[in-house]
């Protein structure tokens, strides 16, 4: 009996689609405790507060926080090394493929951001808010992608990852010069500071990762004091992590660094983010606030705009030859991907509290209603166009 589970366990890990059923799973969980006599437990056990200080130096922040800006750098960080090997060596080594989803990640900025402010446009107010349907939650939607499992071309995986990426990038720049109230100097110098250190051991050819680490880390701590988003840290550090062997180990440093933080990022990491972020309380009475127009411009933002937005900039590029539609994907699989960035939820509910949790005045809406809806919306209708239109593909 007991070998049967272990071997259920081991061939569930295997799976391509595991980490992206535990993903969905766990903010399943969320949503019911959220919403079921336990919500006081989890509250609690979200806002935890968890401090380390050294010295004069304190970072001390609810656990949810922790979550947020710190596993998901470790993600961000993951993504940052997939993305630089994909630039050297594989589907996006060729420059023409960077543009595709480039064009995507500016047209699914744009064509929400347009929608929402379309609503809203003439209140001060609830213009702050503009930049919520701009967002991509990469999380979710990569996750969402992995329940199709091995069927999915790889180009595919990767067209999404960075169009994703592009996209994060931006909806961060946008809180750093939109949202961000008090910019630190000092500690945004320690970060330029690293930035020239990482550099320097990438060029002298040091391959010991744990150098890269530690800088790294100090980049981390500033990038946080100094007001922009910390996750950032971990694309840039990703970066200057070597691609080529640089001592007789014959290992490259990037490659070992991505196979060694796959498992946990897939099934520690992710699964932790959306426990601690899906646990949103919804009421049924509240359900009318969908129709107020900053809910409203969120969820048609998200759902009719990311999806519109990638397709068409894509679309357009592709026959002004400005780019490239990849062999194995099909112009139906780039729509149901582009559907699939609808999926804003994490970013989107982060610019939120941004631009309405510190507006300093009762509003009588609630964005996360929107936000829900409209991520909703784009993952089942996403998921589903990606079945039909990958149900013939033998698997890989």
């Amino acid at each position: 009996m007991k070998k049967e589970r272990i071997s259920f366990a081991a061939r569930f890990f295997q799976m391509e689609s595991a980490g992206g059923i535990l993903l969905v799973g766990a903010a399943f969980l969320a949503i019911i405790l959220a919403n079921s006599p336990l919500s006081s437990v989890y509250e609690l056990l979200i806002d935890t507060p968890v401090a380390i200080k050294i010295g004069g130096l304190e970072i001390a922040k609810p656990l949810l926080l922790w979550v947020n800006d710190g596993l998901m750098a470790v993600f961000f960080f993951l993504v940052g090394l997939e993305l630089k090997r994909e630039l050297m060596e594989g589907e996006l080594s060729d420059k023409r493929k960077i543009i595709l989803p480039g064009l995507g990640a500016v047209g699914g900025m744009a064509v929400p951001a347009a929608i929402y402010v379309f609503f809203n446009a003439g209140t001060p107010l609830n213009m702050k808010g503009w930049a919520i349907p701009a967002a991509t939650d990469i999380a979710f939607a990569l996750g969402i992608l992995s329940l199709l499992g091995s069927k999915v071309p790889r180009s595919l995986k990767v067209f999404l990852t960075s169009l994703a990426i592009f996209d994060d990038i931006g909806a961060i720049l946008i809180i750093a010069f939109f949202y961000t109230g008090g910019i630190s100097l000092t500690a945004l110098a320690v970060v330029a500071a690293c930035v020239p250190v990482l550099f320097f051991l990438n060029r002298s050819g040091v391959s010991e990762k744990s150098l890269y680490v530690i800088v790294g880390i100090v980049m981390w701590v500033a990038m946080l004091k100094s007001g922009v988003h910390a996750t950032l840290s971990g694309v840039v550090l990703a970066m200057f992590i070597p691609m080529n062997v640089g001592d007789n180990t014959g290992i490259s440093p990037l490659k070992s660094m991505e196979s060694d933080l796959h498992a946990a990022v897939a099934f520690f990491i992710l699964p932790v983010f959306a426990f601690c972020n899906a646990g949103i309380s919804v009421n049924i009475s509240d359900l009318v606030q969908v129709l107020h127009p900053v809910p409203l411009g969120i969820a048609l933002g998200l759902f009719f705009g990311k999806q519109a937005g990638v397709f068409l900039f894509c679309w357009l590029g592709i026959k002004l030859h400005l780019a490239e539609l990849p062999k194995d994907i099909s112009w139906m699989s780039l729509y149901g991907t582009a559907v699939l960035c609808g999926i804003g939820f994490t970013m989107s509910l982060f610019v939120g509290s941004l631009a309405f949790g510190e507006a300093g005045v009762a509003v009588v809406f609630d964005e996360r209603l929107g936000i829900i809806l409209g991520s909703l919306l784009s993952g089942v209708l996403g998921y589903f166009l990606l079945r039909m239109s990958l149900r013939g593909k033998p698997r890989l």
